[in-house]
């Protein structure tokens, strides 16, 4: 067999033009899930692990937030932060412990927090994960249960990462899963496209954001 050149890029696109490529599709009740949009990974040039995504990454998450709301539908956020010592990131936090490493986001720290453009309102869920999945020992899966939501959409960070776990993980529970394309993003456009490629193909619809507006758009108030 012969390998492709195609970059990951290439390789995602074709996929995504792909008419015959069969789709998961919406469900009925969408859960709106907005992983680690917080200053560690969005503050470009400020912090070392900063993301490269489209620039209206934030406009477009604010957009589908509101929408949300509007339906009566639930917006849920993640950000992951650890305690002063670090002890519980468990082997998670061990393999790095340089200033801007993962077990040195300290809960209350300016890297911990929430990035600043965000409009995040007081009904909506702000969880503090420690692993990659936004369902790990969090109140996700106990929620989607109690709202009956039927549809996960995941926008944030990183994709190669928390938001690809929390695609998995969704999926692997029964979820559909949708992936607006401009609101997620990683550290550099190959392992982003990479896994936007991986996620189309196996386990999420990833779509560009204006669909997704659509899909708010036309559901009933709940």
């Amino acid at each position: 067999m012969e390998l492709s050149n195609d970059t990951a890029r290439q390789m995602f696109t074709r996929l995504r033009e792909q008419t015959a490529h069969m789709r998961y599709g919406f469900g009925r009740r969408p859960m709106l899930v907005n992983v680690d949009l917080q200053n560690a990974y969005t503050q470009v040039g400020k912090y070392v692990t900063a993301y490269e995504t489209d620039p209206r990454q934030t406009e477009y998450v604010n957009t589908l937030a509101a929408l949300a709301r509007a339906k009566g539908l639930p917006v849920y956020w993640t950000y992951v932060a650890f305690r002063d010592d670090g002890l519980d990131c468990g082997v998670f936090g061990t393999r790095d412990d340089t200033p801007d490493s993962l077990q040195n986001i300290k809960r209350g720290s300016d890297r911990a927090a929430l990035d600043a453009r965000l409009k995040i309102m007081p009904g909506d869920h702000v969880v503090n994960k420690l692993m990659p999945s936004a369902f790990h020992e969090t109140n996700l899966q106990s929620l989607m249960t109690f709202l009956k939501c039927d549809t996960l959409i995941v926008t944030g960070g990183s994709t190669s990462g928390c938001v690809r776990a929390t695609v998995v993980d969704g999926l692997s529970r029964g979820y559909r899963v949708i992936v607006p394309e401009e609101c997620v993003a990683d550290l550099h456009e190959s392992p982003h496209f990479a896994n936007l490629y991986d996620m189309h193909k196996k386990y999420a619809d990833v779509l560009p954001v204006q669909k997704v507006k659509e899909y708010y758009e036309k559901l009933s108030d709940t």
